[in-house]
């Protein structure tokens, strides 16, 4: 609720009206209210004293009178009220919504009326409706609004769009209120089973920008990361003086004539819709009208707020499109004109609008560089950027300018020559590490923000290191091992992915110590859980780790030494498993080839019988990988110039094995003459030594 507050007039001036809200008499009644909305209008003060002084309740009563005792002029004059009130600052909104006005309003909207014959009393019954229809529009506004409430009754939507039809403010009204709440797959489908996707293209035909502006913003909400609803909008058309479909009408909206606000929320329906599917990428709406509008929308002339929403919208449309990236990235002095939203401004007073400005423009340069390497090395290249991308990576104004900042760092890291060069001259490891550290300490549960920050830092990690990159020495000083393997047991798979896959990347041609490190840090009893991962990624790259660390002959030796039971058991498991895809056993089968390759190491596999039955029968597998993976290890085992090689042939000779190799070499099956698998079974044939 809301704090003290001071009395809007002294008491004896006061309590004759106050008593006058209660009256019986509706003149009286009347214009007690009247005297109350007119002393809050342009208030704040005012305002607060009024809800300070517990009067919202009675002009709720007043406004959902169930027995018609109060006529409409006192409904009318407490909505009007109510709405005044919700002007006032977010303490005042808080307190309407704990006070139930939402639903009331919502109660008088959606309650069926007898039908009125005299003229008079319909104009001031729509008064009526539109009236609550702009309180409702202005407590939806704030972030803290149940706007969810108005999916609670299937009916209501239609209501709410028949509502629209009263007046030209009306359709603006429910325009906003509809874009408000609707904000998940489920609202988007309801609006569109209500019918609002006709209601709201018959607005964009409207010669009033006011009425445009929120049908387009509403459509936006509807065909976001929804296919079906996109494609819907898509193909819908609207009659007036000819037939348009709404593509068509949206690209009439992004016209130079058109104002600016009106060209930027048309190009976010064109935006979202092509990245629902619904429109292709070289649909004329997107190359030529949506992208260089978005753009143009960027640059220094225009208002800020505008500028910020049309750098989103653009980094949205250009994701996951090589050939948008391209095109945007040499249009109209795009890469400096972000370069620009960097910069400290003088015109950009409010901290808050330079935190979103920076924002944006990382958002927009993740997107541009994700493909392509000349843009990247043109964003890099930039007078000042990787400074400024260090900075956000520090941004002490919370996790949305970070996670901005790490996301461009993100899609700039998938540079090889960049990871060698810039990277390590700005020593970018050391803030991301900082960054991860600072993260990884916040509990799971935290705000979605810091966990999406995880997330791609520790994406961006398992691109510095790569073998190649520079960075790989100081971040494993720095506790990299460890706080890989922390990320391995959170509950998001997103995170287990990136941690395995980065302890991957670390294990590829490592020293043993790093190995080593990695093994005991890790445990076999997470290792374990991870091949046991519901996520199929995160399996493959569990499998990817293991072949890396059983690489090199002595290595593979060590490692078997100490923990050959636990390998064996892993690989089993796998191979077994019959709901195990087949490029999952392949790796399980080159986890083999590689214990197959150590001195000591390979006695492990021909000690154990079961490994050996699974080897043959996989030799005889109708997949031709596994195949082929099966017959590489037999290779290693079977090779003549290793010690040992004599007896392990004898005892393979003994099983069948030899006799399989055989089969296959004179297979009639031409599916299985791949230059790959006969190469294969021709070597290991070779090495026997009385082939």
């Amino acid at each position: 609720m809301v704090s003290v507050m001071q009395p809007f007039m002294d008491i004896e001036s006061s309590r004759s009206y106050i008593d006058e809200l209660y009256s019986a008499d509706n003149q009286k009644c009347f214009d007690a209210v009247v005297c109350l909305k007119n002393s809050v209008i342009g208030s704040n003060r005012q305002k607060g004293s009024v809800i300070a002084q517990g009067v919202v309740p009675r002009l709720l009563q007043l406004l959902c009178d169930p027995n018609n005792v109060y006529d409409d002029k006192i409904r009318l004059e407490s909505a009007v009220t109510l709405g005044s009130l919700a002007k006032g600052t977010d303490q005042h909104i808080l307190a309407l919504i704990d006070l139930g006005v939402v639903t009331s309003i919502l109660q008088v909207l959606s309650t069926s009326v007898i039908p009125l014959a005299n003229p008079e009393n319909i104009k001031l019954r729509n008064a009526l409706y539109e009236a609550c229809l702009r309180c409702l529009r202005t407590i939806f506004q704030h972030h803290a609004a149940p706007v969810s409430a108005i999916f609670i009754e299937p009916s209501f939507i239609p209501k709410l769009l028949q509502l629209s039809n009263i007046s030209i403010n009306s359709q603006v009204y429910v325009a906003m209120i509809l874009t408000a709440a609707c904000k998940t797959c489920e609202e988007q489908n309801i609006l569109l089973a209500g019918g609002a996707i006709k209601t709201l293209a018959k607005q964009l035909k409207c010669e009033f920008a006011d009425v445009q502006l929120p049908a387009l913003a509403c459509l936006a909400n509807m065909c976001y990361q929804n296919a079906d609803v996109a494609a819907l909008i898509a193909s819908t058309t609207v009659t007036d003086e000819v037939e348009e479909c709404i593509p068509v009408i949206l690209g009439q909206l992004m016209g130079r004539d058109k104002g600016t606000l009106i060209q930027l929320e048309a190009a976010r329906c064109v935006a979202y819709m092509h990245r629902a599917h619904a429109l292709d990428s070289n649909d004329p709406r997107v190359v030529y009208k949506a992208l260089p509008t978005l753009i143009r929308l960027c640059h220094k002339e225009k208002p800020t707020r505008e500028r910020i929403a049309a750098a989103e919208t653009l980094a949205y449309l250009t994701e996951v499109d090589t050939d948008l990236q391209r095109l945007a990235s040499i249009s109209n002095h795009l890469i400096p004109t972000l370069a620009d939203f960097l910069k400290p401004s003088s015109q950009v007073h409010d901290a808050a609008l330079a935190q979103d400005m920076r924002q944006a423009a990382f958002r927009a340069f993740a997107s541009l560089g994700a493909n392509d390497e000349d843009i990247r090395k043109r964003i890099i290249e930039t007078e000042n950027l990787m400074e400024q991308v260090v900075s956000g990576l520090q941004d002490p104004g919370g996790p949305k300018v970070r996670l901005a900042a790490v996301r461009c760092l993100h899609s700039l890291s998938r540079s090889v020559q960049q990871l060698r060069t810039t990277f390590q001259d700005h020593a970018v490891w050391r803030p991301l590490m900082q960054l991860l550290h600072g993260a990884d300490k916040c509990s799971e549960g935290k705000p979605d923000g810091e966990e999406d920050l995880l997330t791609v830092a520790s994406g961006t990690l398992c691109n510095l290191l790569l073998e190649f990159s520079p960075s790989k020495e100081p971040i494993l000083e720095s506790g990299g091992v460890e706080l890989l393997c922390s990320l391995t047991k959170r509950s998001d798979p997103s995170l287990r992915l990136n941690g395995i896959w980065a302890l991957m990347n670390v294990a590829f041609q490592a020293e043993q110590r790093v190995k080593s490190q990695i093994l005991t840090c890790l445990g076999t009893d997470q290792i374990f859980r991870l091949l046991a991962d519901p996520e199929l990624a995160v399996l493959m790259k569990t499998l990817g780790l293991l072949r890396n660390l059983l690489s090199t002959k002595t290595h593979i030796d060590r490692i078997m030494a100490d923990h050959a039971a636990h390998v064996m058991q892993a690989v089993i498991l796998v191979l077994e498993d019959p709901n195990h895809p087949a490029e999952v056993k392949e790796q399980a089968l080159c986890i083999l080839a590689n214990v197959a390759d150590g001195d000591r190491a390979r006695d492990h596999i021909m000690a154990n019988e079961d490994v050996l039955k699974k080897l043959m029968d996989y030799m005889m597998h109708s997949n031709v990988k596994l195949q082929v993976a099966a017959i590489f290890c037999v290779c290693n085992l079977v090779w003549r110039e290793e010690p040992g090689a004599a007896l392990r042939q004898a005892r393979l000779k003994e099983l069948g094995l030899y006799r399989i190799l055989l089969q296959l070499r004179h297979t009639k099956d031409t599916q299985l003459f791949d230059n790959v698998f006969y190469s294969r079974v021709k070597t290991a044939l070779a090495q026997f030594f009385d082939t």
